[in-house]
């Protein structure tokens, strides 16, 4: 019997269980059942590489998911999966001894680590906003994720600069893929990113040795190539014409559709309505409450105010595909959220646009 399997079997897993998550995992992925043997073998070895999960201007909101996680529970992540050497949150050292550990673990494993990187990164004033062991987000983040195999950002902040970058962005936030232009970096959004999605990109590259194929934005088309729209257990009740007009009415009772009450759906990309949450048990949308569009580029700025309702688009109904209801939404929603002051001003400035050209000149 492997070690893995004793493992398992000290977790009450059985084997067959086992196979179950790894054709869940693979589905996940978009890989044919097939090839769950091939998912167990990456994640049975004895070689997985190890992790510096790092943390900056975030809300620990993506390690919260961390812990959360049950496909596998954040013990068997640290202990059976992984070897994750530093996370400030979860780590038992602190202090000298947790630096040291990353020091380490970087020294000995240049080049091999997995960097996961959880919160945007300020580079004002010198970067003062943000500073560990007397060292700046900038300086860490070049050491660390500039050494590393590849690096995966989770999260809106990481990924886009989320909160902390929206107007006026006092502290110069920036995402990991400005400051690491020539590394290839996977960008997880979401706040927070959903876990599955994380285990499923390093499982991908346990058993490949490569990144997941990403779009434009390098978030991995498995959890991001779809829309919400295309998905959503209401999409029925869309293109029949039947809306939540109030929160709490019959309609929103009854499991009605929530575009009329600001849902971002039909413009974002993300697998939330097949992943799910806790479990798998529900997602925003299937307990009342409409997409906020958090896994795409300027959320805060662009997205909101999160309740106001999306424009009227002529067309809608049993006819219309969720990529020509994305695109036409997408062209004028900027009009109607131009009354509210701050996305005015950002959308002057072509703020989506630019982040669209930068990670265009990136790639």
């Amino acid at each position: 019997m492997s070690k893995f399997q004793n493992i398992l079997d000290s977790y009450g897993v059985s084997r067959r269980d086992f196979l179950k998550y790894c054709t869940a995992l693979g589905a996940t992925l978009s890989l044919s059942p097939a090839l769950a043997p091939k998912v167990a073998e990456a994640i049975e070895k004895d070689d997985r590489p190890p992790v510096i999960w790092l943390e900056f201007q975030d809300c620990a909101g993506d390690s919260e998911s961390l812990l959360r996680s049950n496909r596998p529970t954040v013990a068997e992540l640290v202990l059976d999966y992984l070897s994750i050497d530093y996370h400030e949150t979860i780590m038992a050292a602190a202090g000298h001894q947790a630096e040291e550990a990353q020091r380490a673990t970087v020294e000995k494993y240049k080049g091999k680590y997995i960097c996961v990187v959880e919160g945007s990164i300020p580079v004002n004033d010198d970067g003062v906003y943000c500073t560990i062991g007397g060292k700046s987000a900038v300086q860490i983040l070049n050491e660390v994720g500039g050494n590393a195999a590849f690096v995966i950002a989770v999260g809106t902040c990481a990924t886009y600069g989320g909160l902390p970058a929206a107007y006026p962005n006092p502290t110069g936030a920036k995402r990991v893929k400005e400051l690491l232009p020539n590394k290839t970096v996977i960008n997880l959004p979401g706040c927070p990113m959903n876990v599955d999605n994380l285990t499923g990109t390093i499982v991908h590259y346990l058993l490949f040795g490569a990144p997941p194929v990403m779009d434009k934005f390098l978030r991995p088309k498995f959890a991001y190539g779809k829309r919400i729209h295309d998905n959503c257990e209401r999409r029925g009740h869309f293109d029949a014409g039947q809306f939540v007009n109030a929160w709490g009415d019959e309609a929103h009772r009854q499991g009605w559709c929530l575009y009329k009450m600001g849902c971002k759906g039909p413009e974002t990309f993300h697998n939330c309505p097949t992943v799910r949450w806790n479990e798998g048990t529900s997602w925003p949308v299937q307990s009342g409450h409409g997409c906020v569009g958090c896994s795409e580029p300027g959320f805060w700025d662009t997205m909101t105010p999160i309740y106001n309702r999306l424009p009227n688009i002529p067309g809608f109904g049993v006819e219309a595909t969720a990529t020509k209801i994305g695109a036409a939404v997408v062209g004028i929603s900027a009009v109607v959220f131009g009354t509210h002051g701050i996305v005015s001003l950002i959308r002057n400035k072509g703020m989506v646009k630019k982040v669209e050209h930068e990670f265009e000149d990136e790639e």
